[in-house]
């Protein structure tokens, strides 16, 4: 959900063992002599995380567009639901990528262009009841809130998840054909932009993984490029603790749901805990991949704190499964209230540990 967003950390070298930049905070970052500076975590960490994920986010998605076809070409309840199930199966290496938001993704605008919450039902059916023509083109021009994964599911799978195929209208088929292409078009952009380079940029698997180099504008460090990795991690779980979890529940107001038309909230929650255990640790289980992650370094450096944070890792998985489903009823029962409040303090938890231990340890600090 395009909530926080990452961006490049820009630093200038002062001098060989201390550099100094801008921190999210807009204060100083500072760098010393006994920072990060593994270059194979890099390499894992694209090669092994980001690019699989963004690769099976993109195989999904074109699978998704097939199943669409399949359904509008015979809509029936069956291929509703083969077309619901692609939705699902996409969603999840989107939500395992939430955690490394940063770079293309986030220079090029497709975490908005993807999932932008929340979506007004009330915009939705002024596109389809608009006499514009429903193409690929006149998504992709849309605002942010009325296309992507959530135009989609809402589409998919109505209010409370109970829409069937003889519920749809040819505006609808046509929407939902229109919005799951251009979804399609932008995951396709987000593995090229890793893996190939687009619109004249080299590939930014090659930027990040050469960090330090002295030509390197975007990561004058080593540690710039896992300083990143850290503050994505941070940020995501800010993002599902006060934000996703903590804006419906305080406000009590399913509205703020997200993925609330396809009861998806939780599972999306949880991947986004798997994307933190996935970077972390340096593999993707969905894509069969596996190498150094940033506890390799964590463990030679402080073995008790790599200890810690796989363990409270687990715990805020654990701690998503207690909450019962689906999320958007959870919020208003108070029987769900300490669950929910549990949750929340697991996450925060592993965010502070990240934030106050592990990237201080990033550092050199």
């Amino acid at each position: 959900m395009m909530t926080l967003k990452k961006s490049s950390i820009a630093m200038m070298t002062l001098s060989a063992g201390l550099m100094i930049g801008c921190g999210e905070d807009g204060g100083d970052t500072v760098v010393e002599g006994d920072a990060f500076d593994n270059e194979q975590i890099l390499i894992d960490t694209a090669d092994q995380v980001i690019v699989p994920t963004y690769e099976l986010l993109n195989t999904r998605a074109s699978a998704l567009v097939v199943a669409v076809d399949a359904f509008v070409l015979a809509p029936t309840d069956i291929t509703l639901e083969a077309a619901q199930d692609a939705w699902k199966a996409t969603r999840e290496p989107w939500e395992q990528s939430e955690g490394f938001l940063f770079g293309p993704v986030d220079a090029a605008g497709i975490d908005p262009a993807l999932d932008s919450w929340p979506v007004e039902k009330a915009e939705l059916d002024g596109v389809l009841e608009s006499d514009d023509e429903l193409t690929e083109t006149y998504v992709a021009s849309l605002d942010v809130n009325k296309k992507g994964f959530h135009a989609v599911e809402y589409l998919l799978f109505g209010e409370g998840s109970t829409k069937t195929a003889a519920d749809f209208t040819e505006r609808e088929f046509d929407y939902l054909v229109a919005s799951a292409n251009e979804l399609q078009a932008n995951t396709e952009y987000l593995a090229n932009a890793w893996t190939e380079g687009v619109d004249g940029q080299p590939a930014y698997r090659d930027v990040f993984v050469s960090a330090g180099d002295a030509e390197n504008a975007v990561y004058p460090s080593r540690a710039a490029a896992a300083q990143e990795i850290v503050e994505g991690l941070v940020g995501i779980l800010d993002e599902v603790a006060n934000g996703k979890i903590g804006d419906p529940y305080t406000e009590q107001d399913t509205l703020l749901v997200e993925s609330q038309f396809a009861f998806n909230s939780l599972a999306d929650f949880k991947d986004n805990m798997r994307s933190v255990q996935n970077a972390y640790l340096g593999r993707v289980e969905a894509a069969g991949t596996s190498g150094n992650g940033l506890t390799v370094f964590v463990a030679a450096k402080d073995s008790e704190l790599d200890d810690k944070v796989k363990t409270e890792i687990q715990a805020t998985i654990d701690a998503l499964d207690q909450i019962a489903e689906p999320f958007r009823d959870s919020i208003t029962d108070s029987a769900q209230a300490g669950n929910i409040e549990d949750a929340q303090a697991a996450i925060l938890q592993l965010m502070n540990t990240l934030d106050g231990e592990v990237k201080p340890l990033v550092l050199g600090q």
